[in-house]
């Protein structure tokens, strides 16, 4: 039987040389493979370099004690607190073998949450079911059996909690609006990506990656190199939904950055209407986004809670690390995105690398250029089933009524649909 080496003595060498990031990525993948006292040393060392007081104290009681339920908790307490969820399961498991209660399997299914691990966390509450309350327990349970594509669990569970007080009850909402976003539109199999992705978020995605569907991306794309082709066909896409639900903005909201203010323009142009500066509480406007993520944090807190009959589009909407704000209509989820007019790389035709430097025009000249566009669907490897504008429209038309309901809730799980991705 052949033993896989300890990968902490790379991580240890990668924290000498500086390389902190490097050092938690390794952590991070072994955590699960390796006891947490075993780790704590340099979790410790890691978390005093970066200022992060309560979790080096927490390591440090770990290593003293590495079986003790008091410390495993409060190492995997300070780790979910600081962002680093993957290392607090390995411990919150070992204390829930120590000593098992409430306050460590609630904790325990929120790290698992954060993981995205939905499925090993419905599993663990229903274990431990005889420990649980309504609020917030079995409210985690069908939260992340939603997200795991346990619809029936979701709801049956759902139908017998008591009513929840005044701190929970936005949440029993969100509950509620997903639920009701699945029997508008349900989606049709674990890997309907556009069905998911409406009933978790509430956003209609237009449209599914032409490339690698069947190798692992199931419709999300993860690096990206736009062209003003995808952009135009974006908002064609976004036409058929506007009109299969009924929507007639007034006008296109410009957002201030410019990728966001060129596709505006441009959106204005397609669509016949007028063009006027993003002010929060407008009502009946088309906001317009190229990437949420390039647009000013600021901006997220008026975007959350839309005006009557504002929809908030984003063209290229990240799908692993999403935007503090999810769209109402988004053209394609990404990992990495490159704007058509960023600089970026070609392959010669000596197949060399070779780098072309960014469209400096003005934004109403790349407006113009979006417009004018063949702005058809890209053809791809033909592996990706077909998604005419007709689909999308029954679609668009089944969502109609529960759409552009509630606040624009940040989702930051992908659901049930996996897709490849960078590590």
């Amino acid at each position: 039987m052949t033993i896989e080496p300890s990968p902490l003595p790379h991580a240890w060498e990668l924290y000498r040389a500086g390389d902190v990031q490097g050092a938690l990525r390794i952590l991070r993948r072994a955590a699960d493979a390796l006891p947490p006292a075993e780790l704590a040393p340099l979790v410790r060392e890691l978390a005093s370099a970066s200022g992060f007081d309560d979790l080096a104290q927490a390591a440090t009681a770990l290593v003293a004690d590495p079986e003790g339920a008091r410390q495993l908790y409060d190492f995997g307490y300070a780790c979910v607190e600081r962002g680093v969820s993957a290392l607090a399961v390995p411990a919150l498991r070992r204390a829930m073998v120590h000593q098992p209660g409430r306050r460590v399997l609630v904790e325990l299914a929120v790290a698992l949450e954060d993981q995205r691990r939905h499925a090993e966390a419905v599993e663990l509450l229903q274990e431990h079911d005889g420990l649980t309350v309504d609020w917030p327990d079995r409210y985690l349970l069908i939260y992340n059996a939603l997200f795991a594509g346990r619809l029936e669990q979701a709801r049956e569970v759902f139908a017998g909690l008591s009513d929840p007080d005044e701190s929970w009850t936005p949440a029993a909402d969100r509950i509620l609006r997903i639920l009701a976003r699945a029997a508008a539109a349900p989606p049709v199999d674990r890997g309907d990506l556009r069905g998911w992705h409406y009933t978790l978020t509430g956003g209609l995605l237009t449209t599914l990656s032409s490339y690698g569907f069947q190798q692992g991306m199931t419709g999300r794309w993860a690096y990206l190199q736009d062209s003003f082709d995808s952009c135009r066909h974006g908002l064609e896409r976004l036409r058929v939904v506007l009109t299969a639900t009924g929507r007639r903005p007034s006008s296109v909201a410009l957002l201030p950055d410019r990728d966001s203010r060129i596709l505006g323009l441009a959106a204005a142009q397609v669509l016949g209407v007028p063009t006027q500066p993003y002010r929060p509480s407008t009502p009946d406007v088309l906001v317009v986004a190229y990437d949420l993520d390039g647009t000013d944090p600021e901006l997220h807190r008026g975007l959350r809670d839309r005006a009557p009959g504002e929809v908030l589009y984003e063209h290229a909407t990240c799908w692993t690390n999403p935007p503090a704000v999810t769209a109402d209509v988004s053209t394609l989820l990404v990992q990495s995105v490159v704007a058509p007019w960023a600089a970026r790389m070609q392959v010669t035709q000596a197949h060399e690398p070779e780098r072309l430097p960014a469209d400096e025009r003005p934004a109403a000249e790349l407006a113009d250029a979006i417009c004018t566009a063949a702005g058809g669907p890209d053809a791809g490897d033909g592996g990706t089933p077909a998604d005419p504008d007709e689909v999308l429209a029954a679609f668009a038309t089944r969502a109609r009524d529960t759409w552009l309901t509630g606040p624009r809730d940040r989702v930051r799980s992908p659901g049930p649909v996996p897709s490849s991705r960078f590590a």
